[in-house]
């Protein structure tokens, strides 16, 4: 009798597990506004005059605005509607104008405001309105009226007044507007400006399937020291190609951004910096980022340097690099410490793990992103290989062979979950036969990914014909699996597949180069060719060296 599973085999339990109570999903859920905008006020001259101008500024910019349709005097409950309004809101704007306070109702707002700040990261602004900041926090004026006269009504030792009055003291602390003898055009640009900024500031996409990160995360977070504000810290994300470095980088990054001035995630620094020419215009495109609103034109890159160091220095800000392998993109980018201003992090992903040795990141500082536990690639295998074949049968055998297969490699599970997709039993076994036992096509397979890609065919039947393969029907085969594809009378095969193909000839020997049936990295050939000829015994003939 076969060891049969059915769709999605001996994972229902993990599912259930860690679907339902993922911090790190719970997180963007709760990010997730309704509303742009949640605006708090009193009274009718307030909504006429300088409510009504605001809101129609933050609408014609798209801005999503709450604004009550009812003048907030009747009862001296909030209702649950502007509760429920607050809570699906991003960013709340509180005017505080001389008749605030007297309302029970906006202070029951106010109040649930900065519970939401505390607990789901609300960005609060208040709007000072024809008010000091200090009658607000104090309370002085019309706003110690108010209190007392809340005292008188529901009891001095009100618990109710208590928290009205930290919720004023908190809210008037924090930084905002205050229109004073200000333009209030000016001011209303002023604020529009802004919100529009801290809206551009959204979450990063993560990953469809975020599967091992959550766990990550947390470890990394014990670095950073978040409370901090004595230091910039710089911290490196390094691994092999495929291991979910950038995926890490992105779930951190949309965790802490907003706990600073101003943030930028700056994707591939490697593609997109060729020459000395990217490396300027990545200059430009950071400090636009951070400097939200001002155009900044450089020339070089040492330019660019004076610049960065001059107009960040005092700003505590988060930068993600992604992806470096050159010391110069380090030196353009993220060059001192001293560059940021304190509190700053700055966090580098990166396959080369003397590259940030070199840019003075000590160990304590370097995190090795590694490949999925056993249950975790599991998980993440099944989510690819099963999302539209319920009723399809797949042995486990078959299952633990592709686990086998990827070894935990994140790109290469979803790769292979997702050629398999759909597929019948018979179909897996072909498949997996021909990519893991057929010697043949295996090997070619192999090849192109550590030497061929982006190589006439000709080139490599030719090459390959002389190591006695039947290269042209190999090569025909692996493009009827999809495995690889002609384009231009060139082999091409896509960058995750041929990560999986070269992670397989790695776990050949993980530490020892010289141990693998393939050597295609030029340091990896003068370490091996050193120490075959320290060793006198000749060299290893069971490899292939790419020369």
């Amino acid at each position: 009798m076969r060891d049969r599973a059915a769709t999605r085999p001996d994972t229902k339990h993990f599912e259930e597990a860690h679907q339902t109570s993922s911090p790190l999903m719970a997180a963007s859920s709760e990010l997730k506004g309704n509303y742009d905008v949640f605006l708090s006020f009193r009274g009718m001259d307030v909504r006429n005059n300088f409510l009504g101008h605001l809101y129609a500024a933050l609408d014609q910019k798209g801005i999503y605005t709450y604004i009550d349709s009812e003048e907030l005097q009747k009862g001296d409950c909030i209702k649950p509607a502007l509760m429920k309004a607050i809570e699906e809101s991003c960013i709340a704007i509180i005017i505080f104008s001389e008749d605030y306070a007297s309302s029970p109702w906006c202070l029951e707002e106010v109040e649930k405001i900065m519970e939401c700040k505390e607990q789901r990261g609300l960005t609060v602004f208040p709007v000072f309105y024809k008010v000091d900041p200090r009658e607000v926090r104090t309370p002085r004026g019309s706003y110690r009226k108010a209190i007392k006269g809340h005292e008188r009504k529901y009891g001095r030792d009100s618990e109710k007044v208590k928290r009205w009055k930290k919720a004023l003291f908190d809210t008037g602390s924090l930084s905002g507007w205050d229109l004073k003898d200000k333009v209030e055009a000016d001011l209303i640009n002023k604020i529009v400006r802004e919100i529009s900024m801290r809206l551009d500031r959204k979450l990063l996409h993560v990953a469809k399937h975020p599967v091992g990160i959550h766990r990550q995360v947390v470890k990394l977070e014990s670095m950073l020291n978040l409370e901090s504000r004595d230091d910039v810290l710089m911290i490196g994300l390094w691994g092999q190609g495929g291991v979910g470095k950038t995926t890490l980088a992105k779930a951190l990054y949309n965790d802490i951004f907003k706990g600073f001035e101003a943030s930028c995630f700056l994707a591939n620094v490697c593609e997109t910096s060729k020459d000395s020419k990217d490396l300027v215009h990545l200059q430009e495109k950071l400090l636009s980022k951070i400097l939200v609103g001002k155009e900044l034109t450089m020339f070089s890159v040492d330019g660019g340097i004076n610049l960065m160091q001059h107009r960040l220095c005092h700003k505590r800000v988060l930068l993600v690099l992604d992806n470096v392998n050159d010391i110069k993109q380090l030196n353009a980018l993220a060059g001192g410490r001293e560059w940021f201003g304190k509190g700053s992090i700055i966090i580098i992903t990166t396959r080369d793990n003397h590259l940030l040795t070199v840019h003075g990141i000590d160990e304590d500082h370097i995190y090795e992103v590694k490949t999925l536990v056993n249950w975790e690639a599991l998980e993440l295998f099944n989510k690819h290989a099963f999302v539209r074949s319920k009723e399809i049968v797949i042995r486990r055998d078959l299952v633990d062979s592709a686990l086998r297969y990827a070894n935990g490699l994140p790109l290469a599970l979803e790769v292979l979950g997702s050629f398999l997709c759909g597929r019948r039993e018979q179909e897996w076994e072909s498949a997996l036969n021909k990519l893991a036992k057929k010697d043949n096509e295996k090997e070619i397979f192999l090849d192109i990914a550590c030497f061929f890609k982006g190589r006439s065919i000709e080139y490599i039947i030719d090459v390959l014909n002389t190591c006695d393969f039947d290269t042209t029907i190999g090569v025909e085969v692996l493009v009827e699996k999809s495995l690889i594809t002609k384009e231009r009378k060139t082999v091409q095969m896509h960058d995750l597949i041929q990560l999986m193909g070269m992670n397989i000839v790695k776990q050949e020997c993980h530490d020892d180069p010289g141990r693998r049936s393939r050597i295609w990295l030029c340091e990896d050939v003068c370490d091996v060719l050193s120490e075959e000829m320290v060793s006198f015994g000749g060299l290893n003939t069971d490899f292939t060296l790419l020369l």
